[in-house]
């Protein structure tokens, strides 16, 4: 295959959305492992840890990558009006090739996460012959694909024509399962600690995912998708999604002093108390900025194709990963 083919498949991807869920599985696996849930009481550093959790995140990546060239697919007629220079409204990649391009993506997102079992199966046999509940990143990935088809595809509903319900389903495996799946690598997911992150970064995508929206609006209505402006106009619509860009920070020093339901000997959060609250401190300024670029001219936000809050949305999100990694090893 051609290098400049291999480069225009790569470009299909939309390769600068794919480093926040490789981030998100980092900072997910990393929190994991400098909890209290940590399965490990000697929290050894393994070079089978470290290629578990870089596998994790690859295939994160990926699926993301499949997930977008899904969309594609199925918004060819709304990127001709809202995209026009995409690579599958122009021609130069044609329908069979993106979805035979999809269905190879999708394999080797999901398929090496099954051999992933957390501590203390080690060997590749004992993960094999572990019992199906110890392979949750294999059904968290699962899971998450199966979002991806119910956001872009008719026949799962196609949750894009749908208003909130958009958000909902990009919030979701984007947001809370994301963080699921890096614990997953690491620790059991069931404590309250893993979920408690993972609501933090579903309310904020709830909101912040919507940023996207106002440019294609016209594009939107061609497809007969009804997105949050398309339904209530640009400037109640950033009235609605504002409070998503705060809100969630907050939440971090409720996680710090209350303490965690299921073992009140800890707090819900279990990181490093001070660069937590310098990560809320930060972010709710950010998001307080973010909002005022948002709501200063909410009809800027359809003139123009990739508005600042949609940048700020990527870069919060990015940030929020890894000040989350650092609070957890420091």
């Amino acid at each position: 295959m051609e290098f400049n083919k291999l480069k225009l498949y790569f470009k299909f991807t939309r390769p600068f959305t794919l480093v926040p869920p490789l981030l998100g599985i980092l900072s997910g696996s990393i929190c994991a492992f400098g909890s209290v849930h940590n399965p490990d009481p000697e929290r050894k550093i393994t070079i089978s840890l470290i290629l578990t959790v870089l596998l994790g995140a690859l295939c994160a990546s990926i699926l993301n990558a499949a997930s977008n060239i899904l969309n594609q697919i199925y918004d060819l007629e709304i990127d001709r009006k809202n995209k026009p220079t995409r690579p599958l409204v122009t021609g130069e990649i044609k329908m069979k090739e993106a979805w035979i391009l999809t269905i190879i993506l999708y394999f080797f997102a999901i398929i090496p996460t099954y051999f992933v079992v957390f501590y203390p199966y080690t060997s590749f046999e004992e993960k094999l012959k572990a019992p199906l509940k110890y392979h949750q990143a294999f059904w968290i990935y699962i899971i998450g694909m199966i979002f991806t088809f119910i956001y872009s595809a008719p026949f799962m509903g196609r949750t894009k024509r749908e208003g909130f319900l958009a958000n909902l389903t990009i919030a979701i495996p984007r947001g809370f399962l994301l963080k699921l799946a890096g614990w997953a690598f690491v620790a059991s997911v069931f404590n309250f600690e893993a979920s408690y992150i993972g609501l933090i970064f579903f309310l904020f995508l709830i909101g912040a995912s919507s940023t996207k929206d106002f440019s294609d609006m016209e594009g939107d209505k061609i497809g007969g998708c009804k997105t949050l402006p398309i339904i209530y106009g640009p400037k109640k619509a950033c009235k609605i999604i504002s409070p998503f860009f705060i809100i969630p920070w907050i939440l971090i020093p409720f996680g710090i002093f209350l303490k965690d339901p299921s073992n009140p000997n800890h707090s819900i959060l279990t990181g490093n108390h001070i660069l937590l609250l310098i990560l809320s401190l930060i972010l709710t300024i950010w998001g307080i900025y973010t909002v005022y670029l948002i709501l200063r001219d909410p009809e800027d936000l359809a003139r123009t194709e990739n508005h600042p809050s949609w940048t700020h949305m990527y870069l919060m999100m990015m940030f929020a990963q890894i000040g989350f990694a650092l609070s957890y090893i420091l």
